[in-house]
């Protein structure tokens, strides 16, 4: 590939040029074989389902459309002629969904249905009728307004935009930045899905390659405990641009290769110097939306780990990383780096990449957070949600109450729980790893304590401010050793070699000890009157450590003193 072949806009010139050897393509169908065993590809059936869903769901939008241009009184070929768009972005738009995977998808209609009404109760409706959808949840007051569903079995996101026509073109060319024009906020952040993903493959040299690269990437990022925006970690579209981002810098690369590349690139990364794929950051004055900048905006240079989207409006979509999340996903790439140069040396395949990170042998000490309701599944699905946009709130105050000496470790994942004793019917649990910083060594005859009754408690309340919260909804916080982790953690911990490895290694290395278990929470729900049960009634357990204690792995966890 010659200079002029590249993207125009590309960000800077690519560090080499040289094409893949016989032995990076050699090394590429092993990596592919690797991802198609893993349930990475999905089936033509499978396919074929989710082809047929958008189509269906289109023609319910169609109809939608319809009504209300009729309901808004205009002509009846107006009404004939109504239509609106369901275009597919994400994972599925990018063209790497595997099995299972949701569909994002962006719903375009006329200039006169709006969001709060027209999308999430007329359509609603009009979904929720239809037999085929299942699991129906409006989610109206996220940072991306979105409503959540199921058709037949397949999950849908799907996002709202007016466009500025009466009548949506079909051909409506939503990369045109003018598509933009009397759009406010919210509706562009819902339609930057569809234009950043369409800017990520035009910018990219190779898309088959970036695609092969990114599946391998985004399956290690899940298996390293490293993919979740809402948790603080990376999201789809942050590993997207940055693996885009090595696309650019090795335009003539195979997979394998990008993959090596991605690494050692990533792993001496200086952050928070931003990773951008066009040449420039775009204003637009008469559309004035909100721009990232770190030239401009003093706010963005604050920013610990930039990764910015190509279309216009630019956005960091890492803005969630914290300085916990940071550390950790920093020490992962380091970690995929050394694991790549040990393929690299021939000691060892593609598994070496893909060992899932051991999380419950890694720490003696965890905080587990509890979400749990008295409805069913879809109540909780709607509660542990709310619960998990929270938690990296959980993990900053943590650190910041501790000075820095205990570390945070958050898993992304919810486990679900056994019913709780309190007659909630369905619980899932959320884990933060604790351990203690290096340089948080005691000094002899002084021993620091750690008391999080305050930070668990601000924790409490900051959850229970959910504006759609009614009784039955309950979270509560406790302390466990790793040797009292509940039994359906356990029993992921058995039948993980990698982990169970760490445990008996520790073990052998005199690690683990034994203390007193946790007390149960003292709260008894909701009082009589129906309102909100006390937020120090809900906190499951107190924790006040001592440095010395938190090495050997003795909590105090106490319940005196709660209210």
């Amino acid at each position: 590939m010659s200079m002029a072949s590249l993207p125009k806009q590309m960000f800077g010139e690519p560090i080499s040029l040289i094409g893949p050897t016989p032995a990076d393509l050699e090394s590429t169908a092993e990596l592919e074989k690797l991802l198609h065993e893993a349930g990475l590809y999905e089936s033509p059936e499978e396919s074929a389902v989710r082809e047929q869903v958008l189509r269906d769901l289109e023609a319910i939008v169609d109809r939608w459309a319809k009504q209300l241009t009729f309901q808004h009184g205009y002509p009846d070929a107006m009404v004939e002629a109504a239509t609106a768009l369901v275009v597919p972005f994400g994972s599925y738009r990018l063209g790497v969904h595997g099995r299972g995977s949701d569909i994002d998808a962006l719903v375009v209609g006329p200039s006169f249905a709006d969001r709060d009404h027209d999308f999430f109760v007329v359509l609603a409706a009009a979904l929720a009728e239809d037999e085929s959808v299942t699991h129906l949840q409006p989610v109206p007051g996220a940072h991306v307004p979105v409503m959540k569903l199921r058709f037949r079995g397949v999950h849908v996101d799907l996002v709202y935009a007016s466009a500025n026509h009466a009548v949506v073109p079909r051909d409506l060319d939503l990369s045109d930045r003018s598509v933009l024009r009397g759009m406010d906020r919210v509706a562009a952040r819902s339609l930057n899905g569809v234009r950043v993903a369409g800017e990520i493959l035009r910018l990219v040299p190779n898309p088959a390659a970036f695609r092969t690269a990114l599946r391998c990437v985004k399956h290690w990022a899940r298996a390293r405990g490293v993919y979740s925006n809402v948790s603080g970690f990376l999201g789809g579209v942050a590993w997207a641009v940055l693996v885009a981002r090595v696309c650019q810098l090795y335009p003539n690369a195979a997979p394998s290769m990008l993959v090596h590349r991605f690494f050692k690139v990533l792993a001496q990364w200086r952050w928070p110097a931003p990773v951008m794929l066009s040449a420039d950051i775009e204003h637009d004055a008469e559309l004035g939306l909100p721009v990232w900048d770190g030239r401009r905006n003093p706010r963005d240079r604050a920013h610990l780990m930039p990764v910015i989207t190509p279309a216009y409006p630019a956005m960091n979509c890492a803005y969630n990383v914290s300085h916990a999340t940071q550390r950790i996903i920093t020490e992962q790439i380091r970690d995929g780096d050394a694991a790549c140069r040990e393929i690299a040396a021939g000691r060892g395949g593609w598994e070496l990449l893909y060992r899932p990170f051991p999380f419950f042998g890694a720490h003696k000490s965890y905080l587990q957070v509890d979400a749990a309701v008295g409805g069913g599944e879809d109540e909780l699905r709607e509660w542990k949600g709310w619960v998990e946009s929270r938690m990296r709130q959980l993990v900053a105050k943590v650190e910041r109450d501790t000075c820095g000496q205990l570390l945070c470790h958050q898993n992304p994942h919810a486990y679900d729980a056994e019913p709780a004793h309190s007659g909630l019917q369905f619980t899932s649990s959320f884990f933060v790893g604790l351990s203690k910083a290096p340089a948080a060594a005691p000094t002899p005859g002084q021993l620091p304590q750690f008391d999080l009754r305050a930070t668990t408690e601000e924790f409490l309340q900051d959850v229970y401010t959910y504006g759609f919260w009614r009784p039955g909804l309950e979270v509560a916080v406790k302390h466990v050793r790793r040797k009292d982790l509940p039994p359906y953690v356990m029993q992921k911990i058995r039948s993980s070699p990698s982990t169970h490895e760490v445990i008996k290694r520790k073990r052998g290395d005199g690690g683990s000890s034994s203390s007193s278990s946790s007390s149960p929470s003292s709260g008894d729900g909701e009082d009589d009157s129906g309102r909100r049960p006390s937020r120090r009634a809900k906190l499951g357990s107190c924790i006040q450590q001592s440095s010395n204690s938190l090495l050997d792995n003795s909590f105090n966890s106490r319940a005196e003193g709660i209210v």
